[in-house]
């Protein structure tokens, strides 16, 4: 019965109250016809209940007249069940069948309620601008799409405030530091400059670098939220093996150790439509976290990409480093959220911001992401995204 949607049960209630007064009705019809047939009985002798100024009929034919009285008592109370049955079946059926029409009506309100809530569901910052704006009378359906109008008009309003201040606050943030990182360049550029400041300012310039980085991530956190509207083709095969021979490079990251993981692709052909940018940004993030996040003497990033039976194209990054617990996982994909400095590369603190923003891209381009312990050491992650349309 739980399995049954709305319009099921109410069409089942509809049907079975229908039914069960009809047998009440046929019932009752039953009794009262079986107390007037039975009025009818021999009473001492005589047969009662005939017309006046009809003689009663001798005592052989009274016996004759009893049999034939039962004969039509019994046949009228058949027929009184089996026609009866008959007809309630078929008005039974037949109320049941207006019951489905009439709760399917009744609930097209709440249709056009989850048709909202659903479109909302595939399209976050899109679909919040949406209001259901339900016509017709003020009942309980009408108030329950007018709260659902109200909750949709706040949280807009909350997620654009939250989108404005990450985006005024990062951009507000990066004039100084940029003013900061050139007044130190200058600073220590002079050849009179001794060894102690020029020590200094290498060690602010790189605070200074990091809080870039840090800035950089939010402004990009905050534009990869939304769902990506403008999408032209992109070919992962390309992107994974021009990341890939950017990180190889030991001059490919000045945030990355050089030398210390082996970064090899093998991609295949895996087309998808999107963004580019937020894309490069992705796969980007995915194998730089494979270096950081790997074994202090040395280890590997293994990077692939290609389709899937389902219709969908999968990129995959792999890498050796510390063991990481499953139910630690979930971490990960939050914000400025570390499992501990034991995983990080000496030297290479990142922001905390990088499997973030993978999470935040894939679920613009209508794709999830997955990461799972390697045996050994080390993570398995995994982004799935829509396959390109034939005409793309």
């Amino acid at each position: 019965m739980n399995r049954l949607t709305i319009r099921a049960r109410l069409t089942l209630v509809y049907g079975g109250l229908f039914l069960l007064a009809g047998l009440l009705l046929l019932g009752v019809t039953y009794v009262l016809l079986y107390q007037r047939l039975s009025g009818n009985a021999i009473i001492s002798g005589t047969v009662s209940g005939l017309p006046p100024g009809v003689a009663a009929p001798p005592p052989d034919g009274q016996l004759f007249v009893r049999q034939i009285r039962d004969d039509i008592t019994t046949d009228t109370r058949q027929t009184l069940i089996v026609q009866g049955g008959i007809a309630l079946a078929v008005i039974a059926a037949a109320a049941t069948a207006f019951g489905w029409l009439i709760a399917g009506r009744l609930l097209q309100p709440l249709h056009q309620v989850t048709a909202t809530a659903r479109r909302i569901a595939n399209a976050p910052d899109r679909g919040l601008h949406e209001r259901i704006a339900l016509p017709g009378p003020h009942d309980e359906v009408k108030e329950l799409a007018d709260t659902f109008d109200l909750m949709l008009a706040r949280l807009d309003h909350a997620f654009d405030g939250q989108r404005r201040f990450i985006a005024n606050a990062s951009h507000e943030l990066r004039t100084p530091l940029t003013l900061n990182r050139t007044l130190l360049e200058v600073a220590v550029d002079p050849e009179d400059a001794s060894p102690e400041l020029r020590q200094l300012g290498r060690t602010l310039l790189a605070v200074n670098a990091r809080h870039e980085q840090l800035i950089d991530g939010l402004l990009l956190l905050a534009r990869s939220e939304r769902e990506v509207t403008d999408r032209s083709f992109v070919d992962l095969a390309d992107i994974v093996e021009h990341v890939a021979a950017q990180l190889s490079r030991p001059s490919g990251s000045s945030r990355l150790p050089p030398g210390k993981a082996a970064v090899d692709s093998a991609p295949q052909e895996a087309p998808t439509t999107g963004n580019a940018v937020l894309l490069e940004r992705l796969v980007h993030n995915l194998v730089e976290n494979g270096v950081r996040h790997n074994l202090p003497d040395g280890g590997w990033v293994h990077v692939s990409c290609g389709t899937r039976p389902d219709g969908t194209v999968a990129l995959t990054v792999s890498n050796t480093g510390p063991v990481v617990p499953r139910y630690e996982i979930p971490r990960l994909f939050e914000p400025f959220r570390r499992l501990g400095p034991e995983r990080v590369a000496a030297g290479v603190p990142g922001a905390g911001l990088g499997l973030s923003i993978v999470g935040a891209v894939a679920r613009a381009h209508g794709g999830r992401v997955r990461a799972e312990p390697r045996d050994g050491g080390g993570l398995v992650v995994t982004v799935i995204l829509p396959i390109a349309p034939p005409d793309s």
